[in-house]
């Protein structure tokens, strides 16, 4: 019988063997209690297993308030442990978002804990074939963009929002010019009253189309489409049109459905942003891990998956950003080369390039950079060339002391941004 497992921290008030017992019936054939009709041979098929419970501590204080054992009484010593889970394939299918109703669903609502977390999601090759793969991934976006090694360099259109469609055009361009591989839109820029994706795409697109006339180097721009299915759709419809190559989504907010059905319609490389995953995630003993969140959000196809950056401005430990990208990295399946390109942004410039190969070990990745770029003091151009200059020396094992002395792009880059 084939079977995915899942598994857990839990803290609890009760034995963490039999509230192991509870999430495995309750996610399956069972509840709370055996109900009419949950024969042996039933429960032999469709429920779930408990495949181990190793404790870990405790502690005086619930991580998480909860009525239910308020009450009956019910406190502490509340113990935490690992869970891990086993459950039929059988009983979920090709069904994205069943799937995550049964290894994410009630089970945080649970009266049992005072703390529970998704840590990981494993398939059988089987299983995770029968679901969406990406249409690019790594190597796709290489042979788009025609950067064969090295990271791609990527940057932001900032200002955020406001720029008119024929403004963010003209600023696409000179991020072309400027050497840039990658350039995306802002999440919070998808189909705004001052710029119109029917006409920002376009105006963007045709400053690309010239760049890559002139230059023969097809940038690759990842257009925020979030939006309603349909919606999504159309947009996709029209960056196919314009020659682009690349779309974003907002995922929390679109939902695996609607991103499923997007995959389905497009070649086109599906550029996943993660924001809000800090809601589900910032919490030890609440929500879901990266590792688990990526499983789930790569069975919907999605070509690139947001890690965050290393030594960046938002609130994850480097630790977890570089296992993130690991996480990105590694095939779902033994049979198919499914990996997704990480990409690093927050806070980015040159200076945080060696931490960033030191920790990865490899250039498999998009390095995006806003302010490390737009706010070079030489400008845009010199940002991109400072980016590039610290990877060339970072890759050769240079100090980027040492390069700078030799790059003046470097060197400017260092003096401004290293004062932080």
């Amino acid at each position: 019988m084939s079977r995915f497992e899942a598994s857990y921290l839990i803290e609890t008030p009760f034995d963490p063997a039999k509230v192991a017992e509870v999430m495995a019936g309750e996610q399956s054939s069972g509840t709370f209690t055996r109900v009419h009709g949950e024969t042996d041979e039933l429960r032999a098929r469709s429920r779930a297993e408990v495949l181990s419970v190793v404790e870990l501590g405790t502690r005086g204080a619930p991580s998480l308030p909860n009525a239910y054992l308020d009450r009956r009484g019910v406190t502490g010593p509340y113990r935490q442990a690992r869970v891990r889970l086993a459950f039929p394939a059988a009983n979920v299918g090709a069904n994205l978002p069943t799937l995550a109703a049964t290894v994410a669903g009630n089970l945080y609502d649970l009266g049992e804990v005072t703390g529970l977390r998704l840590e990981s999601i494993a398939l059988p090759d089987a299983y995770r074939l029968a679901f969406d793969l990406p249409r690019q991934g790594l190597s796709g976006t290489r042979a788009l963009t025609g950067v064969s090694a090295g990271p791609l360099v990527g940057s932001i259109i900032k200002p955020n929002v406001g720029l008119s469609a024929e403004e963010t055009g003209e600023l696409a361009g000179q991020l072309c010019e400027a050497g840039l591989d990658f350039i995306k839109d802002d999440e919070i820029c998808a189909d705004p009253a001052h710029a119109p994706l029917a006409a920002r795409v376009p105006a963007v697109m045709r400053r690309v189309r010239a760049h890559a006339d002139r230059t023969g180097k097809q940038v690759m721009v990842a257009f925020n489409i979030t939006d309603e299915t349909d919606a999504m759709r159309r947009h996709a419809d029209l960056v196919a049109k314009e020659g682009g190559s690349c779309v974003m989504v907002s995922l929390n907010w679109c939902g695996f459905s609607a991103v499923q059905t997007l995959r389905r319609s497009t070649d086109l490389v599906l550029h996943g942003h993660r924001n809000g995953y800090g809601a589900l995630s910032r919490d030890p003993l609440l929500g879901i891990s990266f590792q688990a969140y990526q499983v789930l959000w790569r069975l919907a196809g999605v070509d690139h998956m947001h890690v965050h950056g290393l030594r960046g401005k938002f609130a994850q430990e480097d630790r977890e950003v570089v296992e993130s990208a690991r996480d990105c990295a590694m095939p779902l399946s033994s049979t198919t080369d499914d990996r997704v390109m990480p990409a690093f942004s927050s806070g980015q410039w040159a200076g945080t390039v060696p931490a960033t190969y030191a920790a990865t070990g490899n250039a498999d990745l998009l390095f995006m950079a806003g302010g490390g770029i737009m706010a070079h003091p030489q400008g845009p151009a010199a940002g991109v060339a400072s980016i590039r200059e610290a990877w060339e020396a970072t890759m050769a094992g240079e100090s980027l002391e040492s390069a700078a002395a030799q790059q003046g792009a470097l060197r400017a880059a260092m003096a401004f941004f290293g004062k932080a």
